[in-house]
């Protein structure tokens, strides 16, 4: 049974569906089952409206991105560092809110991408003021990944079976665990060496970014099931929010991992 590591997109199943792993979608009624691959899924959409295709999900994920670079972008130039925790608390809660209530709701997915954009912004300041230039490098690095993994996707060198898929998950959560147990041995005054800035951190960081890199194959494959499946057109938000949840952590690790390069 295929699943994903991305939480935006790991609720979306609700059901057994077809025994593909992913059934219906946060209880979207499926009328006569899912659509044969390559049929047209009118009938999935239903009163929701026409179907889903790939360029709904490449419009919604290019203004959800572009909006998160605007709002970044601002905060930087208006050195509004302040607005940054809540900022934080503002996107951690729709965040949540989006995964739980698992419907597509542009407004809420638009209002994520402002806040997770006056984040990012303002680590990205932060690093940019002690590495110059940094934050450049970062931005071209994840959307370099993120074009060479679609590539990837899309040439089937790499396919999404389930055991391909359960591997990614048991890699993710193993990284956030390592994670999560550096943070707490901080708070101690100790710590694994994952984030000092030597050889270990590099490689921890290569890592993660090679994971990271492979959940985006995760979310490209739950977007296109998606699509297989027929939802309905206003759908490609939460295809966006889940891609753009799996970017800012690329993003973030790549802008880490620069800055180790740049000490040493």
């Amino acid at each position: 049974m295929r699943t994903t590591s991305n939480p935006a997109f790991r609720n979306l199943r609700s059901g057994s569906g077809n025994g593909s792993g992913y059934g219906n979608y946060a209880g979207f009624p499926q009328g006569g089952g899912p659509a044969p691959y390559g049929a047209a899924p009118y009938q999935q959409a239903g009163a929701g409206g026409r179907p889903m295709t790939i360029d709904d999900v490449v419009i919604r994920t290019a203004v959800t991105l572009g909006l998160a670079i605007v709002t970044g972008a601002l905060t930087i130039l208006f050195h509004a560092w302040v607005l940054a925790l809540p900022a934080f608390v503002v996107g951690l809660v729709l965040s949540l809110v989006i995964i739980f209530r698992r419907t597509p709701n542009p407004a809420l997915v638009l209002t994520y991408a402002a806040a997770e954009g006056v984040v990012l912004g303002a680590i990205t300041g932060l690093f940019d003021a002690i590495y110059p230039g940094i934050a450049f490098q970062a931005i071209l690095g994840t959307f370099g990944v993120f074009i060479a993994m679609l590539i990837v996707y899309k040439t089937g060198v790499v396919r999404v079976t389930p055991r391909f898929t359960r591997w990614v998950i048991g890699a993710t959560v193993g990284a956030v665990v390592v994670m999560f147990a550096d943070l707490i041995l901080h708070l101690f005054g100790a710590n694994l060496g994952i984030r000092s800035g030597g050889t270990l951190s590099i490689v921890f960081s290569l890592l993660v970014i090679g994971i990271a890199a492979f959940n985006l194959l995760l979310d490209f494959e739950q977007a296109d099931q998606m699509i297989r499946n027929g939802l309905p057109a206003r759908w490609a938000w939460f295809a966006a929010f889940g891609l753009m949840v799996t970017l800012v952590w690329l993003y973030l690790e790549i802008l880490r991992l620069l800055s180790y390069l740049q000490r040493n």
